[in-house]
This record gives C-alpha cells, sequence and structure tokens, in this order.
C-alpha cells in the first residue's frame, strides 16, 4: 500500500509526533520514511530582512536544519530506510513538489489542533497540503497520545464514492496491525428537518437510515472478504458530533475517511466533517481524496 511515506518537519512536537507515526508506518509496510524540512528563508530571517539575506544565512540556517533532522531520524526506531532533505522556499509548495518528484503515497503531518475562537484547521502550510495533495494526508496533533498501532479504526460512510475512497487504506492499516474496522453511518437530522424545529417528513428518515445501514454492510462485507474484523453503527443526529463522539467513547486510534476532490482549478474544502475531525479529534485522522489511487 505505501512504499514512500513523507513526513514534513519543522522541529515542533506535532512534527515530531508525526515522525513517530512514519517510522511506525514505514517499518510496518516496508517503506522508505522520507523526512523533509522547507525553509522559508525569508520567514526565518524575520522582519528586518527587506534587503534580503545573505548566503551565508542561508547555509548556516540549511545546515542547522540538516543536523536536526540527523537527530530526528537518530530518535526514530525500527523505521528502516530514512531519506532526508533540506529545501528553501514556501513550505506548502515545497511539500507539495517532493510529493510529485519522489513518488510519495502517503504524507504524515502534524497539526496545531488550535481551539477557542482563533480555531483554524491545522495553519497554512498543513491546510494547504491537506487540500491540494494528491496522496492521503495522515494528520494528528501534539496532543495526541503515541501509539504502538491502530487497533481500533473508524471509517465513516455515507454510501458516497468519496466515503468509500478510504476504504483500500484502512483495510491494509487494519490488516498490517491486526486492527478492527469501525464502518459508521450517521443519517443527519440537520439535512433533514423540514424547520426550526426538527421534523422529519413520514416515511423518510426510515429510508434515510435504511440506506445508510446498507452503506455500514457494503464495508462490513468487503472487511470480512478481506480477513478483517469489523464492527457496523447507524445513528440519527449530527455527523461531526456523533462521530466525535464515538472516537471517544469506543478509544479509536486512527479515523480514515474520504473528502471531496479537486475540479480544476478550484480548492475545494475537505468537506465540514472531515475538517471538524481534523481540528478536533483526538486521534489520527487519515483523509483520502476520492481522485487518489486505493491500490
Amino acid at each position: 500500500m505505501y512504499d514512500h511515506i513523507l513526513v514534513p518537519t519543522d522541529g515542533s512536537d506535532h512534527a515530531s509526533r508525526a515522525a513517530d507515526h512514519g517510522a511506525m508506518l514505514a517499518e510496518a509496510f516496508d517503506a522508505t520514511l522520507h523526512l523533509l524540512t522547507v525553509v522559508d528563508i525569508e520567514a526565518a530571517a524575520g522582519p528586518f530582512s527587506a534587503g534580503g539575506v545573505d548566503e551565508a544565512y542561508v547555509e548556516d540556517r540549511t545546515a542547522a536544519e540538516r543536523e536536526a533532522l540527523s537527530d530526528l531520524t537518530a530518535s526514530l526506531e525500527g523505521s528502516g530506510a530514512v531519506e532526508t532533505t533540506v529545501a528553501t522556499g514556501n513550505p506548502a509548495e515545497g511539500i507539495l513538489d517532493y510529493v510529485d518528484d519522489h513518488g510519495v503515497d502517503l504524507v504524515v503531518m502534524g497539526t496545531h489542533g488550535r481551539s477557542g475562537l482563533r480555531r483554524y484547521l491545522t495553519g497554512s502550510v498543513a491546510e494547504r497540503v491537506l487540500r491540494l495533495s494528491p496522496v492521503p494526508v495522515l494528520t494528528m496533533r501534539a496532543t495526541d497520545e503515541s501509539t504502538s498501532g491502530y487497533e481500533d479504526i473508524l471509517v465513516p460512510t455515507d454510501g458516497s464514492e468519496r466515503a468509500h475512497a478510504a476504504l483500500a487504506h484502512a483495510l491494509a492499516l487494519a490488516d498490517a496491525f491486526d486492527g478492527t474496522l469501525h464502518a459508521v453511518s450517521v443519517v443527519n437530522v440537520g439535512d433533514i428537518a423540514t424547520g426550526a424545529e426538527v421534523s422529519v417528513p413520514a416515511g423518510l428518515l426510515d429510508e434515510l437510515e435504511s440506506r445508510a445501514t446498507e452503506a455500514t454492510q457494503a464495508i462490513a462485507s468487503e472487511a470480512e472478504t478481506a480477513g478483517v474484523d469489523v464492527v457496523t453503527a447507524v445513528s440519527t443526529g449530527r455527523p461531526k458530533h456523533d462521530l466525535l463522539e464515538y472516537v471517544a467513547a469506543n478509544d479509536i486510534d486512527l479515523v480514515c475517511m474520504g473528502t471531496h476532490g479537486r475540479t480544476g482549478l478550484d480548492r475545494v474544502l475537505l468537506g465540514s466533517t472531515a475538517e471538524a475531525l481534523v481540528r478536533q479529534a483526538d486521534t489520527p485522522v487519515l483523509t483520502v481524496s476520492e481522485e487518489s489511487d486505493g491500490d
């Protein structure tokens, strides 16, 4: 499933946590782990560098980052082959270029996980990578507890191709870590309410719940064929809220979910449910575009 796993790092706690997950995955899939630091020289030099920075500054900064990557590599256990690179330029563009140039099939990166009124998706770099990456992106916050595997993997589904796109990855991860899939579908009452009060037309709720059950059973069937343990659940409520509650209540180690694809030059959002889970879930989240190759 994964041959080349990229971990962009800036030396922060959330990036170090991502490196731990990347190393674990590289060992499980016998993949090459790529550690990449992209230094934005102008930003690093600060607000008083209007005249530019000299070559000596660039060399000193990149040398320091190479040393930091060397230290990070030494701290990782069981990761096998590791390649380290320090580049300069726009970090998001550098990461996306590296994905294209090195045959990367999974990006693993940390997020800020900020909360409160000033809530951001993940910071501008991770947000751009999440939205534009042609390959799946696994994100986690620095607050996530370290893990030795993914024993319980949540696959949210609404029966769409977008939701189904993540299944091949979830199955591969469950097989690699002897995990259990949780196929969960939440019927969104917000979409079917007809007024200020939650009021559902007669028969519609039953039909939607039936479709949700079919969606979870379709995943269960593929999991059973692959020899992966699976449980299913269908609820009625608010997908963001209910899925976050399910993560907490069932000790989920990983969320694996599909996202909107990109059309033309449009930078389509991941989708509100996926963004909520990336921002708020106390567990890593693997987002897979429906355009990604699941092989």
